[in-house]
């Protein structure tokens, strides 16, 4: 069994889909491993760490991927990488498949298995392979480490011989993984903070991290749960009478954190034009979902925006990729979680159980069509 480590083709992504530690327990598993040279780089990773524990260092894609049976990567490879790969290969990553559905036909079409592991259900079994937590938990963390960069005042209140400093607002706009860890990070940073969310199981989530929830808790709002623990679409008339909640809240904040993505969707607005112009001069807004579109009105990728009436709208994409060595760690150990269910520990070798409900819940293209029924071509 050969497992290859490609380095990833999008220069805006620092992330590596296998550390040393990793790489280590995959030889253990009866693997030989083929690193791309360099795919650690921007991770803090030499390449000479991965030889250290075992690792070949190929100088290419292609030589890294040939006759390997299982590829790992971070996002999903396309156009020329494809052809370096052997047909029936099982190719692990974030494939991003919803609207891409060109990109999809073509992995198919390349004859692989493509694994998306963003779909990874929430079961137990499951949790860690759990991509989406262990990048959204970093997510959370550093929205809060850019908003304080950019706000420019201290966040804990401050008792001095020159006076008080009093600590900074912060509302968080949806507690799923990295609401909450913005949540727990501000305030460890000393911050006075609030929160909101669709779903009520939040609200008890957010008050145990010591903030306070705010939401228009009617009928609606207690039905606002997907089975799957994803906040549902909401109706016009309950967006109305939040967005008049939130509207008056935002007002008062100094640094205010969205994070609301919903699957296969772009990301729903939040904060409007109208709820910034009512926001102090020198207040933050950091949007964790530009590349869905975003939740905050006028927010652009990868800029700090300044509105005229002087606030601040930050929107980096790929927020775990800003904490690159973290989040390939943590991203690299969901992968190895993963790819050991699909090893026959007797003959050390690929066994994948294609019934298994990890595979089928994961598993986009096989023996050249798409078979994941979400994704499945139009007629």
């Amino acid at each position: 069994m050969r497992i290859a480590v490609l380095s990833e083709t999008d220069p805006a992504e620092p992330r590596v889909a296998a550390i040393p530690e990793t790489v280590k327990k995959y030889l253990a598993l009866g693997a030989e491993v083929a690193v791309q040279a360099g795919a650690g780089a921007k991770a803090g990773l030499p390449d000479g760490e991965y030889q250290a524990v075992g690792a070949t260092i190929a100088p290419d894609a292609a030589s890294a991927a040939k006759d390997a049976d299982v590829v790992l990567r971070v996002r999903r490879p396309g156009g020329d990488e494809l052809q370096a790969l052997k047909r029936g290969a099982v190719v692990i990553g974030i494939m991003d498949p919803y609207g891409h559905e060109a990109e999809v036909k073509a992995l198919a079409d390349a004859g692989v298995a493509a694994m998306a592991m963003e779909l990874m259900p929430r079961i137990t079994r499951a949790q860690v392979m759990d991509v989406l937590s262990s990048q959204a938990n970093l997510a959370g963390y550093r929205a809060v480490v850019d908003g304080a960069a950019v706000y420019g005042r201290a966040l804990p209140m401050m008792m001095t011989a020159a006076g008080t400093v009093p600590a900074a607002r912060i509302f968080v706009m949806g507690a799923g993984v990295a609401g909450l860890q913005a949540i727990a990070t501000a305030r460890r940073l000393g911050a006075v903070v609030t929160a909101t969310d669709v779903r009520p199981a939040a609200k008890e989530q957010v008050e145990s991290l010591g903030a306070k929830f705010i939401a228009v808790e009617d009928e609606e709002f207690k039905q606002a749960e997907t089975a799957g623990g994803y906040a549902k679409e909401m109706s016009a008339e309950y967006r109305r009478k939040q967005a008049e909640l939130v509207a008056s809240h935002i007002a008062k904040q100094d640094i205010v954190i969205t994070t609301a993505l919903i699957p296969g969707r772009p990301a729903p607005t939040l904060v409007t034009a109208d709820m910034i112009r009512a926001m102090r001069p020198g207040s933050v807004l950091v949007d964790l979902a530009v590349e869905r579109g975003g939740n905050v009105e006028g927010a652009k990728a990868d800029e700090v925006v300044e509105t005229e009436n002087g606030v601040k709208i930050v929107a980096y994409a790929n927020v775990p990729g800003r904490l690159a060595a973290t989040s390939s760690s943590l991203y690299a150990r969901n992968l190895y979680a993963f790819v050991e269910t699909l090893v026959d520990k007797g003959s050390k070798s690929l066994a994948v159980k294609w019934d298994d409900e990890l595979v089928k819940a994961t598993c986009l293209t096989r023996d050249g069509a798409v078979v994941h029924p979400n994704f499945q071509p139009k007629a």
